[in-house]
């Protein structure tokens, strides 16, 4: 068992004033029979009204605009989470893909979670399948050479990939970060049919030197009838563990982007993302990073462009 206080604050920058910011936030931790939510708040520049709902997935998600004109919108959130993940390894289960199909017949949430994206090298995640030999196995046993597949033919490289990168162009690098190793570790066990989610969190730093410590992380769960959802870390090869704290879920990162919205105003914008985890013995760790947003239309380009000449 573990307790950790998280901060994790998210700061845009504009460089002309912008208005009519509307925004979506999935930053809540979940509550469930592994982590315990001990306190939470969020806090947002202006402290606009907030409205709360549950999405599709059980998410806790809020809503917030901000109407007047700003050049910087901070949002923060704190929380304390108590994580206990007592079973490194999942309990023996012998329930197979065929084992499943019953449970996917009557819960059509799984039903959605079994399909595949539409990818180009459908034949490559095939041939991996194939490499890996997954006849007559568990759906636990899948699980875990297909985890460790990834883990040792793809590398942990930053900065070459974004969220918009697709599973075709991953599988074309053979590299990436974790939110790309979950993506196509999802693409294997959906092809084969097993029903499984995105998940998306952190990962505590501990002396075992995990990558994608620190930072917002990804992996994903797989589901059996016995013992419901599994969580398995491809970027590390690893099921869950007491220092993977769970925010969202669902098909895929779209699903679980922690922030999302649009803006009225012609401008270039900036964001930085910093987390910061403190433990109970009074160890603290931080990151920071300049996150790569997606660009901007061109004719967009051009009209700031021609405004920033204009007040030369």
């Amino acid at each position: 068992m573990a307790i950790f206080k998280i901060v994790h604050i998210t700061k845009y920058q504009y460089n002309w004033p912008i208005k009519e910011s509307i925004n979506e936030v999935r930053l809540f931790p979940h509550n469930f029979k592994n982590q315990d939510v001990l306190d939470f708040q969020l806090l947002i520049t202006h402290d606009p009204h907030v409205e709360y709902h549950q999405d599709y997935y059980g998410n806790r998600v809020a809503n917030f605009n901000n109407l007047e004109a700003h050049e910087e919108m901070v949002i923060e959130s704190r929380m304390t989470v108590r994580v206990n993940h007592s079973l490194k390894i999942p309990e023996i289960d012998n329930t197979t893909v065929e084992g499943l199909q019953k449970e996917k017949r009557e819960k059509i949430a799984l039903l959605r979670l079994s399909y595949p994206e539409a990818t180009e090298k459908q034949k490559e995640i095939d041939a991996i399948l194939a490499t890996i030999n997954i006849d007559n196995k568990s759906v636990i046993a899948i699980a875990q050479a297909c985890n460790q597949y990834i883990f040792e033919n793809f590398t942990y490289t930053k900065g070459i990939t974004n969220i918009e990168t697709t599973i075709d162009e991953i599988l074309e690098l053979k590299k990436g970060v974790c939110q790309d190793f979950a993506h196509v570790l999802l693409q294997l066990l959906r092809t084969v049919g097993i029903s499984s989610r995105y998940v998306s969190g952190y990962i505590c730093p501990n002396e075992s030197g995990l990558r994608g410590e620190g930072a917002t992380h990804a992996w994903i769960e797989i589901y059996t009838p016995t013992q419901g959802w599994l969580g398995l870390d491809p970027t590390n090869n690893i099921w869950t563990m007491d220092n993977h704290v769970k925010l969202a879920v669902g098909r895929n990162f779209y699903d679980c982007t922690p922030i999302k919205g649009t803006f009225k105003g012609l401008a270039r914008q900036t964001l930085s993302v910093c987390v910061s985890i403190g433990y109970e013995d009074g160890r603290h760790y931080e990151e920071i990073n300049d996150v790569q947003l997606e660009e901007i239309p061109q004719e967009i380009s051009e009209q700031i462009d021609y405004i920033e000449q204009q007040q030369q």
